[in-house]
């Protein structure tokens, strides 16, 4: 009996460490980079300025942001430079650190590698990055865009930052491997379609992965949209996402579009005044600055959702 014992544990272990080692040498497995060449045209990097600065907000995570002011605006001359720390005490299971994205700091990537890592999130060595960045959502894009993402930042000032290497804590050192899979790109909706532009638009901003609770670090689709996920901030105050279904009482139900755009613009020209109690960690400077048409689509999206009733306690401060 003893003997038969032995030999399942044997077995039980062995099967765990073969497990184990699959996933920290085997994954990710999303395929070779591909092999391009993006041509930088003057509309491409406008495009992917755009989209950078106002709807992906690449920018945002990967620059500093100054907290004495309202929604945390870019400090100047820092743009694109990264070393923004994203670790256990804002939730993550283990400390993240945005890259240096201007020339200085993707001078050795190629553009195929480049966009591999946007749109699977493995690096130029095969490593899996832990979604910090929403890359999930952005290998739903249109492959354009994240080439015009590519060409702009290119042309970014180069700024020399060396950032420290992130790291995850047992056990997303090894569940990380598994997150990254091959992109799904799809072609940007025509702009009369409303409705599917914004929902383009929405994916692209990952407007789901922070407007929802999650648990063990995964958003819960029953709750997509529906707000209450807790951010906390630099002062140690705590904000929560804002539900932004089409529930009349606790969402956007009761918002026309004009005050939805409105709202954007409002919050944009704050963005630049000094903190005074509530903050935010919502970019409203970056979003602000989408077209009308374009936040209009995103309004005409999340009114066709599920609504949901949530009513959520935006800010609470430190204590």
């Amino acid at each position: 009996m003893k003997k038969i014992v032995l030999i399942v544990l044997g077995l039980i272990v062995g099967s765990v460490v073969g497990l184990l080692g699959y996933v920290r040498f085997a994954l990710p497995n999303v395929g070779p980079a591909p092999v391009m060449t993006i041509e930088s045209t003057p509309e491409r990097v406008e495009r992917g300025k755009y989209l950078a600065n106002h709807v992906t907000v690449c920018i945002d995570c990967h620059s500093t942001r100054d907290w004495s002011k309202f929604s945390g605006p870019l400090v100047p001359g820092a743009i694109g430079k990264g070393g923004e720390l994203f670790d256990q005490k804002f939730g993550f299971p283990g400390a993240y650190y945005s890259r240096n994205i201007t020339p200085a700091g993707i001078k050795n990537w190629t553009d195929g590698e480049l966009f591999r890592l946007i749109t699977t999130g493995v690096t130029k060595d095969g490593k899996a990055i832990f979604p910090v960045m929403p890359y999930p959502y952005y290998g739903r894009m249109d492959e354009e865009d994240i080439k015009s993402i590519i060409a702009y930042v290119r042309t970014l000032p180069a700024l020399e930052n060396e950032v420290p290497a992130s790291r995850s804590d047992f056990p997303m050192n090894f569940i990380v491997n598994t997150i990254p899979h091959k992109a799904s790109l799809v072609k940007r909706p025509d702009p009369k379609d409303e409705v599917k532009t914004g929902e383009y638009l929405a994916n692209a901003g990952a407007c789901m992965e922070c407007h929802t609770q999650v648990e063990k670090g995964q958003v819960i689709p029953s709750l997509a949209y529906a707000g209450g996920r807790e951010f906390p901030m630099p002062t140690g105050d705590m904000v929560r996402s804002a539900n932004i279904t089409p529930d009349v009482e606790t969402g956007i139900g009761k918002m026309t579009r004009k005050e939805f755009v409105a709202r954007f613009k409002e919050r944009m020209a704050a963005a630049r005044a000094p903190a005074q109690g509530f903050n935010t960690i919502m970019p409203w400077g970056m979003y602000g600055g989408m077209t009308d048409q374009d936040l209009g689509a995103i309004y005409e999206y999340l009114r066709t959702i599920s609504p949901k009733a949530n009513n959520v306690v935006k800010y609470t401060p430190a204590k």
